[in-house]
């Protein structure tokens, strides 16, 4: 079964920003919101190798940091709102932003992983 995916190579931006399989580009990535399934139902990739860490969250919290804080900045120089309004638009606002990145930009690490054939770094003994 290998040998039929060796010549397709699916766009590892696609297959992780759409939650799929990195190799085949059709089994699911996800078994619930960010548990990654053991392996492909497609073409049986086992996806041990998958070890995100914290990457996708840090990088998250820096576009929707700048994004949300951005806004409520510019927002404060034109109206001057009390900080309750505050509080009640970009808190909810941040939380939404993060929970909205947090899959695609897991999906997005895991198919670079497998594209780049990364592990983790060892000495040479």
């Amino acid at each position: 079964m290998m040998a039929e995916y060796e010549h397709i190579s699916p766009s590892p931006y696609a297959t992780g920003l759409s939650g799929r399989c990195p190799r085949c580009g059709e089994g699911k990535l996800f078994d619930g919101f960010l548990k990654l399934r053991p392996r492909c139902a497609a073409c049986g990739l086992d996806f041990a190798f998958a070890d995100s860490a914290d990457g996708p969250a840090v990088f998250i919290m820096l576009i929707a940091g700048f994004a949300v804080l951005g806004a409520a900045l510019s927002v404060e120089i034109a109206y001057e709102p009390p900080i309750w309004v505050h509080l009640s638009i970009w808190l909810p606002l941040a939380i939404i932003v993060c929970l909205a990145l947090l899959r695609p930009m897991k999906g997005l690490a895991v198919a670079l992983q497998y594209t780049h054939k990364a592990e983790e770094g060892r000495r040479e003994k």
